[in-house]
């Protein structure tokens, strides 16, 4: 019996070092096994084990011949398989797309995953200048329209856990203070929508509503984003009473877009 619970807890530790792996990868890009053994703290021949087995289920990939890793393919799969089985998918998928061509932009979908923003739907917008990808992508809430919707209705103890660990500047006009952020999460409070104008990257603009369920609490994010040159500040307010609208067609249904 004592060996079973051994073997067991050793088995659990295996997948909680598995994971805690490809999140390391998803933060770096890429990493080798020297530098993962010491972020785990285990012997490199753990971490080689472990690699292996990510490898070998194509959750992450060896960069060509440089003993360096990445995340796999194996990944998208997956995603997918979670992305098809949400309600927003099928749910929402007909007024994002009219959302992405009323605008022009990329949109997407994202919910708050601690301090952070995780986006599990996207679609293409019809310009075809920029065809970057946010699905599955993981950014800061505070620099981010959707961190702003996100976060402005929580409770103070709540919007507290989900501020920034460091207030590194990212782009020309990222918030880096608490004050600054308490005061835009006011403005976004009031007016129902969020923007962010160059605060994550350079040229980088987007606006955002919030989903509410059947309770009124925010559960989700609705989200336009693309380049100055598309976007402009003088257009936001216009914009985001456009992306509110949208927002409030998939709020109060909780089969909507979720599980």
């Amino acid at each position: 019996m004592g060996n079973t619970h051994l073997a067991d807890s050793s088995s659990v530790q295996s997948v909680d070092r598995a994971l805690a792996i490809l999140e390391i990868l998803a933060q770096r890009g890429e990493s080798g096994v020297t530098e993962i053994a010491a972020d785990l703290g285990v012997h490199k021949s753990t971490a080689s084990r472990l690699m292996g087995a990510l490898l070998n289920r194509g959750l992450v990939d060896q960069v060509s011949d440089r003993g360096r890793y990445r995340l796999g393919l194996g990944l998208v799969r997956l995603a997918g398989n979670v992305t098809s089985s949400l309600d927003a998918v099928s749910g929402s998928r007909a007024i994002t797309r009219a959302l992405a061509t009323e605008v022009g932009e990329t949109v997407n979908i994202a919910v708050l995953d601690n301090n952070r923003v995780l986006y599990v739907d996207q679609v293409v917008g019809p310009s075809m200048v920029s065809m970057r990808s946010w699905l599955g992508q993981s950014v800061p809430t505070h620099c981010t329209a959707t961190g702003k919707v996100l976060t402005a209705w929580l409770d103070k103890p709540e919007r507290i856990a989900a501020r920034p660990a460091t207030w590194k500047k990212l782009a020309p006009n990222t918030i880096t203070s608490v004050d600054a952020l308490e005061k835009e999460l006011e403005q976004v409070r009031k007016q129902g929508f969020a923007v962010a104008n160059q605060e994550m990257e350079a040229d980088f603009m987007a606006i955002a509503a919030p989903i509410r369920d059947e309770h009124d609490e925010v559960t989700a994010a609705l989200v336009i984003s693309g380049p100055a040159s598309r976007i402009k500040a003088k257009d936001f307010d216009a914009l985001g009473h456009i992306v509110k609208l949208s927002a409030s067609k998939l709020s109060g249904n909780p089969n909507y877009w979720r599980e």
